[in-house]
């Protein structure tokens, strides 16, 4: 069953935030990840305030978006990632159709 990769950010500091898009987007790939949606326009219907980048990332599986997240791969990034952004990062499995 597909597991997404949930992320709503805000960037610190630009520089660091392309440092750390790249490494993020190569190992993404490695694992078999594929961006679904990726810092286009996004519009809040309920709730507080839209985040500034909203990034959608489906993977095979919940264990191999884990198996990404704790990749020593992913770990460059993450050495990157509290400089570069602030963000709230959920993982849901995806549902079987009926």
């Amino acid at each position: 069953m597909a597991a997404y990769v949930i992320s709503e950010v805000e960037t610190r500091d630009r520089t660091a935030m392309e440092a750390y898009r790249t490494l993020a987007e190569q190992t993404i790939a490695r694992y078999g990840g594929r961006y679904l949606a990726r810092g286009g326009a996004a519009e809040v219907v309920e709730g507080g305030p839209p985040p500034e980048t909203i990034i959608i990332v489906e993977f095979a599986s919940m264990a191999r978006a884990r198996e990404w997240y704790a990749s020593p791969e992913y770990a460059e990034a993450l050495k990157l990632r509290q400089a570069a952004l602030e963000r709230r990062l959920m993982f849901v499995e995806g549902v079987v159709p009926v």
